[in-house]
């Protein structure tokens, strides 16, 4: 019964559909929602809002954590709900509504943006939609498999409306820690100085006279499509663990290494993955996303303890973690994702942080999000957070794409997210490139000599030589030849065509 879900009985009149809740969201408002990549969105009211917005001509701005999964961000953007949102998101059909200029998105590390809104830099939340396990007695509520900006969003919104997810167990309660941040100027610190502790409460504190609708759901969260690991990212994984293993050689690190951070997606769970087959242990992890890497690590005897902001899983894992909660409940933790991706706590605890580069140019700037310069894929999310202030910035991809015909490691990137002084290593599965300490010149030479695939060496060899010989400087570059790459893949298809025309110039 859902009453057993909705502790305080003044709350009981408040049930209504996922219909009658989307009423309370008018034309021009801004929502705030739950949802943290696809994990622990609400689910049924952004559905009727959908189903609305294809009879009305109304909009909304849409803050959120960040991705939103059971296809929400394609069905509220194909309804032409969607004016603006923020701060990512990860679907093709809004993608392709943002690079036309039909939605406007804003591009945010992850960790900003309650802090804007606490200080109205933007504007009000009038509804927040928030999903849960179970409101308690004191109306205060328990999230589910994220918190991201949820408790932010329900402190400060107009209008509050509870999802009661039933089919999440009410077991979930106690694994949330939410702590929000005093007023500035006179902050103090933020009471964490080992990924175990919790500094805050575990749910989410709310008067009831604020819940406006509360609405039951019976939709799961939608499960990660991550590729096993294959022989390219684990020997991605090898070169970063051989790398590991001469820091603790070198008395810099210990063989439980430093706190762990991971980025979403196939290759950072891959490399994540690959510290099973090392000698580290006892290890720990202060992340923003808890992949199948994290309980793969768990069951190895590998990892102790796991701090995020959600649980994402693929399908047999989420069976297989939910059904023996119990097992990892004690070594879990979720918070708000301003405090997972929080600088000051990232610096302090002195991450290793695994991120995954698009493109990363040979003096080591790193593209995160956009495709040729112009298109938007995801956003920057939490990378930035954690690359500008770990103790180590790990930046891993393949070095070729689209079946060799683009390589990820090019002169110039055609769009910088993290810059040159924000990454330590770049890691792809020809080796690794330790940035460390090293002046621009030497960076691309590093990098030239590891991390390029074969195909590509000669054409960027001969760029990154010819711009030492005729333009010079701290970083040299030929402006009229820094993305001759990318305009070849523009106007051919295919990266390697600068070497074809090169030798058909030579002849």
């Amino acid at each position: 019964m859902y009453q057993d879900r909705i502790k305080p009985r003044s709350l009981w009149a408040k049930v209504v559909t996922p219909e009658e809740a989307a009423l309370h969201i008018k034309d021009g408002m801004t929502v705030g929602m739950s949802g943290f990549t696809r994990a622990g969105e609400a689910k049924a009211v952004p559905m009727a809002l959908a189903e609305r917005g294809r009879r009305e001509n109304f909009k909304i701005s849409l803050l959120t954590g960040a991705s939103l999964g059971n296809d929400l961000d394609k069905t509220l953007a194909e309804a032409n709900v969607l004016a603006r949102r923020m701060p990512f998101q990860a679907d093709p059909a809004l993608r392709k509504r943002i690079n036309a200029g039909e939605v406007m998105f804003v591009d945010q590390h992850l960790s900003e943006t309650v802090e804007m809104i606490r200080s109205r830099q933007l504007g009000p939340i009038d509804v927040a939609i928030i999903e849960a396990v179970m409101i308690k007695e004191d109306g205060s509520i328990v999230p589910t498999t994220s918190v991201g900006n949820s408790a932010t969003f329900a402190m400060l919104a107009e209008k509050v409306i509870v999802e009661i997810n039933m089919t999440l167990s009410p077991d979930l309660e106690g694994m949330h820690d939410i702590y929000i941040p005093t007023r500035r100027p006179f902050r103090g610190p933020i009471p964490i100085t080992n990924p175990r502790d919790r500094a805050g409460m575990p749910s989410i504190p709310l008067d009831p006279s604020r819940i406006a609708a509360v609405v039951i759901s019976a939709k799961q969260d939608s499960c990660s499509n991550i590729a096993p690991p294959d022989d390219e990212t684990k020997a991605i994984a090898r070169h970063l663990s051989d790398f590991l293993g001469n820091e603790v050689a070198k008395a810099r690190l210990s063989t439980s290494l430093a706190p762990l951070q991971a980025g979403i997606g196939s290759i950072a769970n891959a490399v994540m993955h690959g510290f099973i087959d090392t000698d580290f242990h006892d290890l720990t992890m202060y992340s923003e996303v808890l992949q199948d890497s994290t309980f793969d690590l768990f069951d190895a005897g590998k990892l102790t303890f796991a701090s995020g902001s959600s649980l994402t899983l693929s399908q047999e894992r989420n069976a297989q973690v939910f059904a023996d909660f119990s097992r990892y409940k004690n070594r879990l933790v979720l918070r708000p994702q301003e405090i997972s991706n929080h600088p000051e706590v990232i610096r302090r605890l002195g991450l290793i942080a695994i991120n995954t580069a698009l493109e990363a140019d040979i003096y080591g700037n790193v593209n995160s999000t956009h495709v040729m310069g112009s298109q938007m894929m995801n956003g920057i999310g939490g990378s930035g957070d954690f690359a500008r202030n770990a103790y180590l910035s790990v930046f891993v991809t393949k070095s070729t794409a689209k079946d060799g015909r683009i390589s990820s490691i090019v002169p110039f990137v055609s769009h910088v997210d993290h810059c040159e002084h924000d990454v330590d290593l770049i890691i792809t599965e020809q080796g690794l490139a330790d940035l460390r300490g090293l002046a621009p010149r030497e960076r691309a030479k590093t990098v030239l000599a590891n991390c390029i695939h074969p195909d590509y060496r000669d054409i960027i060899g001969d760029y990154m030589r010819d711009a030492e010989r005729t333009v010079g400087g701290q970083t040299p570059h030929i402006l009229e030849r820094a993305f001759e790459m990318h305009m070849a893949y523009r106007d051919h298809g295919d990266m390697r065509q600068v070497g074809l025309d090169r030798a058909a110039a030579a002849e």
